[in-house]
């Protein structure tokens, strides 16, 4: 399995014409591709509320949309379904035996898919012929055998629950716990202190110490889960 990370500029794309033109941001969180229509659950995210209902509306009267239902819209951030027609470039991927592995998300014009091919040589062929007509780059490609896709799929679990951590921090969690490690905290000798994270944030240190420590706890709590997961 050929797994490719492709960034591309299609503005036959509802979500690539609406992020160029607002401040607004869009993530596929279920998505069933068939040949002649898409339907895809999506979270908006914009710059503001402003922002977001432009954006929602360039999505909702593009040509290319046939369905559009809103499910909720708090403050800066919506949850919506979409069904939509084929792109071109999607055309491309699907007629040399692509498919989709992972979310969209699209962002200033650009959007970012991740899709699998069985064979390499239709990877290089589908990269080939969107070169022809689209502007794209390769962020990511990676060959997995049956084997190390096999590890992949067993080990799911323990990446989710990982990723349900790092959801679980709070916003000054994290923050504290990358400025921490960015600053040098939990090196050997230490090139930060409690005292010069204190002074970064503006805080006493055992407020930055009791951020740290709930951070950690969280954390550790979460990697232990994870070890479990993988025996």
């Amino acid at each position: 399995m050929i797994n490719v990370s492709v960034e591309v500029e299609q503005y036959d794309c509802p979500f690539v014409h609406a992020s160029d033109s607002h401040e607004v941001a869009f993530s596929s969180v279920h998505c069933d591709a068939g040949p002649d229509r898409t339907e895809v659950r999506w979270v908006a995210e914009a710059a503001d509320r402003a922002a977001l209902e432009s954006g929602l509306g360039a999505v909702r009267d593009h040509d290319g949309v046939a369905e559009y239902e809103l499910f909720s819209k708090v403050d800066n951030v919506a949850k919506f379904r979409t069904v939509v027609g084929p792109t071109a470039a999607m055309d491309v991927v699907q007629s040399h035996d692509g498919y989709i592995t992972g979310p969209f998300y699209a962002e200033h014009g650009t959007e970012t898919w991740h899709v699998g091919f069985d064979e390499p040589d239709d990877a290089d062929g589908a990269l080939a012929a969107l070169d022809r007509n689209h502007e794209y780059d390769v962020v990511g490609r990676d060959d997995t055998d049956d084997a190390e896709l096999h590890r992949l799929v067993q080990n799911a679990g323990a990446a989710m629950t990982l990723i349900e951590g790092c959801r679980d921090l709070s916003d000054v969690e994290r923050e504290t716990l990358e400025a921490a490690v960015s600053d040098g905290y939990y090196e050997n000798p230490r090139d930060a202190t409690l005292g010069t994270l204190a002074d970064r944030f503006g805080v006493s240190k055992p407020a930055v110490s009791k951020n740290l420590r709930r951070g950690e706890q969280k954390m550790i709590q979460r990697v232990i889960d994870a070890i479990e997961d993988l025996e």
